[in-house]
């Protein structure tokens, strides 16, 4: 008895940067799917359309922030990840929208890329908070600092920790 085949994944965190706000309007999961399909089909023809179709998605999209979560074939990333410079613009019923795409980060679970995105919108805070004017919004934005915790990543920190302290004392 053979045992169903499990495909390798990897996972691109990307942001979609735009200087129109408009564009956010056009942030869709259909319409980023296909932007990407057609980078890859303009860059490496049928063969890399029919290479990256194999379990390509979009797990995750947040129109707000522009942070999208690819999944593709492990065999295949690189296909798709050096077609995504070249996608310039969203288009929805024949209206254009200028943006482009910054891989974040590639990881191989989509745990490692939701830390990495927890980690990434934490900084981001930081930065805000460093640009405050108001004392309200320091406060706010503070807040929102603390809050950035990933249930499970302070056990595994507190546990790494002590790994590290025991391998000191050897």
């Amino acid at each position: 008895m053979r045992l169903p085949c499990r495909l390798a994944l990897w996972y691109f965190l990307c942001k979609v940067i735009s200087e129109d706000p408009r564009c956010r309007q056009f942030i869709e999961e259909r319409i980023v799917h296909n932007a990407v399909k057609n980078a890859v089909a303009r860059i490496h023809g049928d063969f890399g359309v029919a290479c990256c179709s194999i379990a390509f998605s979009v797990k995750y999209l947040n129109a707000y922030t522009g942070v999208v979560l690819f999944c593709c074939r492990k065999d295949f990333y690189r296909l798709l990840w050096s077609s995504l410079p070249f996608i310039t613009h969203l288009e929805n019923r024949s209206q254009h929208c200028p943006c482009s795409f910054s891989t974040l980060h590639v990881g191989a679970t989509i745990r490692t890329c939701q830390k990495f995105l927890i980690q990434y919108n934490r900084d981001q805070l930081l930065l805000l908070l460093r640009n405050c004017t108001s004392e309200a919004d320091r406060e706010a934005i503070r807040k929102s600092v603390q809050s950035c915790v990933f249930v499970g990543v302070e056990q595994f920190q507190s546990e790494e920790e002590e790994s590290e302290e025991n391998l000191e004392m050897d």
